[in-house]
């Protein structure tokens, strides 16, 4: 791990960490930590789980990522100049939801939350082929541990510090600091190293036909894709209603929701990130895929635990800690594997259509989990979050002969 971090001095793997964390900055803001917010206000069961449909935009954004592959802003380049624009764009945003009252304005604050998905999935957009396009075939291991590092820090201080600063000075300050947070990320998008010998598709049938076609040429694609959907759905079911689990049924506060994210989520992300890169390069992709989702899905059992025996801080402190550990281990994993599926001439495109995937599960199952729950209970809900990790692993061993599992091959 001190070899690994020693290549920050590297531009590109500290553009990949800095970029990793613009990118992953808006996403609490418009999901646990606005659950938390709206909850806190009292507003309805039914609606804080509709608030996960807020992140279809991640879902729909292989629709117009041909869109900035195909054209150049005025300033910047191609990548460098997108992301510039939709930081921008979400710091704007996030001051205007900022000054809203879930109780007064609850649709609306919905409709803001939804343009910024918009930007932020756009943003990632622009960041993943922008990795795509900077980082040598040997520095993508570890750009991925550093991708991972920055997501997760960027997760848990606009989910956990948020939620701290919230419980002490209020909603509306915390979003405006995380809003001028948002708007210093234009500096790392600045000084970032320009990418080279990148060149646009000639046109724009060209940049939205042919990266499908390529796809479609795939073997056993449809089991690929749905691979990519089911991987870590069980672990999207457990998170989906997080925070409410956590302050309504077992009555915590946000201050210690917000110390445990902070202190064991944290540690137990580097932890993940760093050790799954390191075991994925021993043990090969396929194993490391294996296992780790195993490991995922085991870690669901411990908010299972959790549900049943109540109120219990250490336990708490305990369930974060290994969850987000795994976490790190498979997203380490799955990341590697997609860079591993895009070919190089329509990365931006194909790895938009496989994170869209990737997100499907986390999107779409807030208002199914929160039935779930009125009707089963959490005890059952988890256990329900568990059986669900299954498919993926499943489905994983279906593609072992056919689909190449060769780290060193990438050529996203």
């Amino acid at each position: 791990m001190l070899d690994s971090l020693a290549h920050i001095r590297n531009p590109r793997l500290r553009s990949t960490l800095l970029l990793g964390f613009s990118s992953s900055l808006p996403l609490a803001l418009t999901s646990s930590t606005l659950q938390a917010w709206f909850t806190q206000a009292g507003v309805n069961l039914v609606t804080i789980g509709a608030l996960t449909l807020i992140g279809l935009p991640y879902l729909l954004k292989f629709l117009w990522a041909p869109v900035m592959d195909r054209f150049i802003p005025p300033f910047l380049g191609r990548r460098r100049g997108w992301i510039a624009i939709m930081q921008l764009s979400l710091c704007a945003a996030l001051l205007i939801l900022a000054n809203m009252n879930p109780l007064l304005h609850a649709a609306r604050m919905g409709q803001l939350a939804l343009l910024i998905a918009f930007f932020s999935a756009s943003q990632d957009i622009a960041i993943d082929a922008y990795r795509a396009d900077i980082l040598l075939p040997n520095e993508r291991g570890i750009g991925v541990a550093y991708l991972i590092v920055g997501l997760r820090v960027a997760v848990l201080l606009s989910g956990a510090l948020a939620l701290i600063i919230a419980d002490h000075i209020g909603w509306r300050t915390t979003y405006h600091l995380m809003a001028i947070l948002m708007g210093t990320m234009v500096l790392a998008t600045i000084f970032s190293p320009e990418c080279v010998n990148v060149v646009p598709p000639k046109s724009f049938v060209a940049a939205v036909i042919d990266p499908f076609k390529d796809l479609l040429r795939r073997d056993l694609i449809v089991v690929l894709l749905l691979f990519i959907v089911f991987y870590k759905i069980g672990d999207a079911l457990a998170l989906s209603l997080m925070s409410t689990f956590l302050l309504r049924h077992l009555g915590f506060s946000l201050t210690d929701i917000g110390i445990a994210y902070k202190t064991m989520g944290l540690v137990a992300t580097l932890l993940g990130a760093f050790v799954g890169g390191i075991w994925m390069n021993r043990i090969g992709m396929y194993r490391a895929l294996l296992w780790f989702g195993i490991l995922q899905a085991v870690s669901n059992l411990m908010f299972v635990w959790l549900a049943w025996v109540g109120k219990d801080y250490f336990l708490m402190m305990s369930s974060i800690f290994i969850e987000n550990f795994c976490s790190g281990l498979s997203t380490a994993a799955l990341i590697a594997f997609l860079m591993s599926l895009c070919h190089a001439r329509y990365s931006a495109t194909q790895y938009a259509v496989f994170s869209a995937l990737f997100s499907l599960g986390r999107v779409l199952i807030g208002p199914l989990s929160a039935v779930m729950v009125l009707h089963w209970g959490w005890v059952n809900f988890f256990l329900c979050s568990f059986l669900l990790s299954f498919p993926g692993v499943i489905l994983l061993t279906f593609l072992r002969r056919r689909v190449s599992f060769n780290v060193e091959a990438v050529e996203c």
